[in-house]
């Protein structure tokens, strides 16, 4: 997989209370991507990114909200994000605590 589709693949990671839970537990990653990303391509961007080893890609998709102001109406977009699960031993931080 070339580099610039690497950047397109990850959009950035998907920070939420369940995903903060996931990681401390199950040792997995949440990441939003692209909606034509396979898991094929989200597992090869993150082991090439991060040189961690991934053991297993759940993706799913999420669909957009509607939303009101006043009279207008609209809705949100569509995104999918892909639940990463590395291999004990391997870690990713993206909160960083303070030590």
């Amino acid at each position: 997989m070339n580099q610039e589709r690497v950047y397109q693949v990850l959009r950035g990671p998907h920070v939420s209370e369940k995903s903060t839970v996931i990681a401390d537990e199950a040792n997995q990653v949440v990441f939003k991507v692209a909606v034509d990303a396979t898991k094929r391509e989200v597992k090869a961007a993150v082991e090439q990114l991060f040189e961690v080893r991934v053991r297993d890609v759940r993706v799913a998709n999420v669909s957009g909200k509607r939303k009101r102001f006043g009279r207008l109406e609209g809705r949100r977009p569509d995104w999918k994000k892909a639940y990463v699960a590395l291999e004990p031993g391997n870690e990713l931080d993206f909160i960083g605590g303070v030590e």
